[in-house]
């Protein structure tokens, strides 16, 4: 099932939280919305729901309108970040919660709930714990039976609201490779809310960027990330190096030296800002005809395949991250207090 919105928009009182927001999200894919808190994420998911009306604007679901439509009438499977477990309830009560409280003429028969709630249990890989209670289980298993509650009604569309959010990070990384597998094996469409960038690239079909309820950039994950559309996309995914500088005809001027930017022809002496991506550095002992910063090594960190360097430009005193394969770095025999200079192998530049 597909989801279209056409001109999203939702105040709190003064404060506004959607604005003006459009989006096409095709049919069976894996789409998720990232952003810091307060961009509009969760509150867009729950209008998708039909937990929160907007002011203006169409939800169309498979190109229906759902505005008058009930929660219910929806058929959407919702998983919170805080799983919404009945403790009194044994896990396989849980799941079949949904189905048993459909209307009679709806209800499947009990026979029916055991057989669809075992299969979701076997799918979800949680079986055994059946007859177990939430608070007995961990928190990436009650992560796996809200995911299995959401299927249990078969929903058109899945909406996950940060549902990694409470768990550690090696369970979190565990748990959304699963949920990559699981959306393959089903495809349901689904929209994913998190604001963990690593999270998002790596789960998803599309990635959408919010930022103060207003869509920056979508589409997907590697053109975004390598793509950035906005200053604020590419502050936002990953890390990154800034510098302040000037642009004008083609060559910006960042520290005490000039580079190239084709992109930029037409502008006319202004203010600009460059990024540059920790890995897009490199480090070279001698100058070799190249645009370089010069720098001092102030700290030299392991961090298993790759080695962080952390250096001070000698013009402005600008802090510049670095990242060395470990090949490289040990091929440099770098040291800290060293003298270097810094190459910038890809730059990116927004005028002002």
């Amino acid at each position: 099932m597909s989801i279209t919105l056409h001109g999203i928009s939702k105040k709190f009182g003064a404060y506004t939280v959607l604005d003006n927001i459009s989006l096409e999200i095709p049919s069976g894919g894996l789409v998720s919305l990232l952003g810091p808190s307060g961009s509009g994420k969760t509150t867009l998911l729950r209008i998708i729901a039909g937990l929160e009306l907007p002011d203006s604007g169409d939800i169309l679901i498979n190109g229906n309108q759902t505005a008058q439509r009930s929660v219910r009438e929806r058929k959407v499977g919702f998983v919170f970040q805080h799983y919404a477990l009945f403790r009194h309830m044994t896990i396989f009560e849980n799941v079949a919660f949904g189905l048993r409280v459909r209307p009679r003429a709806e209800r499947p028969t009990k026979a029916q709930i055991r057989e669809r709630v075992s299969e979701l249990l076997r799918l979800v890989q949680i079986e055994w714990l059946a007859g177990h209670y939430p608070s007995q289980l961990s928190g990436g298993q009650r992560q796996r039976v809200a995911l299995a509650r959401a299927l249990a009604v078969e929903p058109e569309v899945l909406l996950l609201d940060e549902p990694f959010g409470a768990l550690d990070a090696k369970v979190r990384k565990e748990l959304r490779r699963w949920l990559r597998r699981l959306h393959d094996e089903l495809s349901i469409t689904s929209l994913f809310v998190t604001h963990d960038q690593e999270e998002a690239l790596e789960v998803s079909d599309q990635v959408v960027v919010m930022n103060e309820g207003r869509i920056e950039q979508a589409g997907a994950p590697d053109h975004v990330y390598d793509n950035p559309a906005t200053p604020f996309v590419y502050e936002f995914l990953g890390s990154v190096n800034l510098f302040t500088g000037r642009v004008h005809r083609g060559r910006a001027k960042i520290c005490d030296h000039e580079f190239e930017i084709p992109g930029h022809a037409a502008a006319e002496d202004l203010p600009a800002v460059a990024y540059v991506r920790p890995y897009d550095i490199d480090i070279l002992k001698k100058r070799n005809g190249e645009p370089a910063l010069t720098a001092t090594i102030t700290r030299i960190t392991s961090k298993g395949a790759v080695t962080q360097l952390e250096l001070r430009e000698h013009f402005t005193g600008d802090h510049i991250e670095a990242e060395l394969s470990r090949n490289r770095f040990r091929s440099l025999e770098l040291e800290e207090g060293e003298t270097v200079y810094a190459h910038f192998k890809n730059l990116r530049v927004f005028s002002s």
